[in-house]
This record gives structure tokens, C-alpha cells and sequence, in this order.
């Protein structure tokens, strides 16, 4: 994570098709590797975006029925591309993440297929009608799955504040366009300036990758610590149900321990 090289070129769509109002140039899709082997980072060789540029980037799960409904395109690619977990649509990469146990060489033509279509149709992947629903579904979600993820809110004197605006921008400068160059992201959410905890939420491949905890501590926190001094630690937010889903494998795991004394005595 973090890597400043440049990007190995995995794969390339062989399918080209003229990109609508400008019959002269050819789109041509191609995939990009990231740290995270079942994440893939699709960009087109001449610079198209999928959002408007500078837009937050969205993530889509394959169990956000009501989301995904709501755009051909997405609805396309979680119906047509077998093992697609979930997908991160950035303003100029769409980041795929697949389940472990399918190969690529049997999601990737699909995808590939399916986003040059897109662009030759000249609509959007998503709208504004779709992003609010989606900011909508985001509140349900953390109001009804009985778990409390949000932050308080920190107060600050004037300087605290000069100090969470001081993050925020090295975020933005620093540490945001290296995770998207792996296709990833991060959303700051917070400074606590009584235990100088940054609170943040990683997104796209870097969320699920088996580094992400060396990134966010070794990568993230320590230029953290290295450019804003009054910085202790960075903690990752994560989703309602991924919380769920740690709680209920650390109940697992203390009973299958509880399990093996019993057996052992």
C-alpha cells in the first residue's frame, strides 16, 4: 500500500469502441494491479472518467439490492460478472473486488465488456438521483443495525481546529492520491485533540486487502505522527456490518479456544 512506483499494466480490453462525440479517439479499458490480488483497478488508456472529477468516491456491495437497481451499469456488472463482492468507483477508476475462490480470467472480460459499453452509451454509471439514495441507505444502515459507529462531536478551540483542518489537507494532498493510485480510498472522519486519535475509513481495494492494517499504521499513521505532531494514532471506522461480522467471529473464536481447554483438560 502506499507505493509511490509506477503500476504494472496487468491486462488490456481488446474490444475498442469510439467514445460518443469524439469518433477519432478509441476507448480502450484497461486493468491495473493492486497490492490486494483480489482487487483489480480498471482505467481507459485515454483518461475518461467515471465520476465528475473530484467526486467522493462511491462503494457498492453485491447485497445493496436497492443501490444497484438503480443503475444499468451496476446492475450489469453484479449480475453478469460471477464473484463481484463489491466495487469502488473513483472519478477516473472503477475498482472491482471479487470472492477468493474465482479466478479473474472468468470476471474480467465481463467487466470489461460491460464498462465499454458504458462508455459508448455516454450515460452515467451513477446519478445524482442514485447518490442520494445512497446517502439515505447509508443512515439507515448505521440507525437500524444496533451498533454505534458514529463519532461524537469533538469540540475545539481555535487552535484544535487549525489542527483537523491541518489533517484533513494532508489527507487530501499526501496520503488520498497514493491509496487511489491503488485503487482505494479514504474519508477522514474526525480528530479527537483529547487522545489526538484520527479517526478515518478506508475504502476500494485498500479496505479489504490482508495489508491494510500495515498501511493504515505504518503507512498512514506514521506520516501522520511525522507532519502533525499532536497525532497518538489513526483508528479505521468500519461499516455496521463489518462490525457485526468482527463481533461475531471473535464470539467464534473465543468459543472454539473455550472448546479446545475443554478438550485438552
Amino acid at each position: 500500500m502506499l507505493r509511490l512506483l509506477s503500476k504494472k499494466i496487468v491486462g488490456s480490453s481488446v474490444k475498442k469502441v469510439p467514445v460518443i462525440g469524439m469518433s477519432r479517439r478509441w476507448l480502450q479499458l484497461m486493468t491495473v494491479s493492486t497490492p490486494n490480488e483480489n482487487s483489480l483497478k480498471y482505467v481507459t488508456a485515454t483518461g475518461e472518467l467515471f465520476q465528475p472529477r473530484g467526486s467522493p468516491s462511491v462503494e457498492i456491495k453485491n447485497t445493496d439490492d436497492e443501490l444497484i437497481k438503480h443503475s444499468k451499469t451496476l446492475t450489469e456488472l453484479f449480475l453478469k460478472c460471477p464473484g463481484v463482492e463489491s466495487l469502488m468507483i473513483g472519478d477516473d477508476f472503477l475498482t472491482v473486488n471479487k470472492d477468493e475462490q474465482v479466478h479473474w480470467a472468468t470476471v474480467s472480460p465481463s467487466v470489461t465488456e460491460i464498462l465499454t459499453n458504458h462508455f459508448a452509451s455516454g450515460s452515467d454509471i451513477v446519478d445524482e438521483e442514485f447518490l442520494k439514495l445512497l446517502e439515505q441507505t447509508e443512515r439507515e444502515k448505521h440507525k437500524d443495525v444496533g451498533y454505534d459507529i458514529k463519532l461524537p462531536e469533538f469540540e475545539m478551540t481555535e487552535d484544535e481546529q487549525e489542527i483537523s483542518e491541518m489533517i484533513h489537507e494532508l489527507i487530501q494532498t499526501r496520503i488520498r492520491p497514493a491509496i487511489m493510485d491503488d485503487g482505494g480510498d479514504i474519508v477522514y472522519r474526525g480528530f479527537d485533540p483529547k487522545t489526538g486519535k484520527v479517526y478515518v475509513k478506508l475504502q476500494g481495494a485498500c479496505k479489504s486487502c490482508s495489508s491494510s492494517e500495515d498501511t493504515l499504521k505504518h503507512g498512514i499513521e506514521s506520516m501522520m505522527k511525522h507532519y502533525v505532531e499532536e497525532v497518538t494514532e489513526v483508528v479505521q471506522i468500519l461499516d455496521p456490518e463489518e462490525q457485526i461480522a468482527l463481533k461475531e467471529f471473535d464470539k467464534l473464536e473465543q468459543k472454539l479456544q473455550s472448546n479446545m481447554r475443554t478438550h485438552n483438560t
